[in-house]
């Protein structure tokens, strides 16, 4: 019996210090709900479904705009000379030398330095912005930056087997 009177104690406790319906609620003023207030008074804009952010439409955008043509002439470059560097790779590792004749020999070789090129404008830029070359258009960058960074790779293992077989 006194737990059905302590019950119905507090809900008429609580309707008496609850609001009347519809009317606010006053707190007292402080700096910080000041400050709160301030900021949270401006309305977030709404964007509406079927129109793409302005980030979407600037990142669409970007790819194509910041490439530079000494990059993209490179990394152009880049995507044939990283599947050179690959077949020598595994030339060097079953061989022990690289590929054979003058014409493969200097392919060979200005496809090296075009590999060495453009990991080396890759590793600046990340130095530089934090990030790698953009994708460029239709990701031709964005490939052969990876192509090298794996054909590089490839380069590195092949001359290190063949250094330790003795080839």
């Amino acid at each position: 019996m006194s737990a059905a009177i302590t019950i119905a104690r507090a809900s008429m406790l609580t309707r008496a210090f609850r609001p009347a319906a519809g009317a606010r609620r006053e707190f007292p003023a402080s700096p910080l709900r000041a400050a709160n207030a301030k900021v949270l008074a401006f309305p977030r804009p709404i964007r509406s479904p079927s129109t793409p952010s302005a980030a979407v439409v600037r990142a669409s955008s970007d790819s194509d705009s910041e490439v530079s043509a000494p990059v993209l002439v490179v990394a152009a470059a880049g995507l044939p000379c990283s599947v050179v560097v690959l077949w020598s790779s595994y030339a060097k590792a079953t061989t022990g030398a690289g590929l054979q004749g003058d014409l493969l020999g200097g392919l060979e070789g200005v496809s090296y330095l075009v590999m060495l090129a453009l990991v080396a404008l890759s590793i600046k830029e990340k130095v530089q912005t934090g990030g790698g070359l953009p994708a460029g258009p239709g990701g031709v960058v964005g490939a052969s930056e990876g192509l090298n960074y794996l054909a590089l790779l490839a380069a590195i293992v092949a001359f290190a087997y063949s250094a330790v077989n003795g080839n």
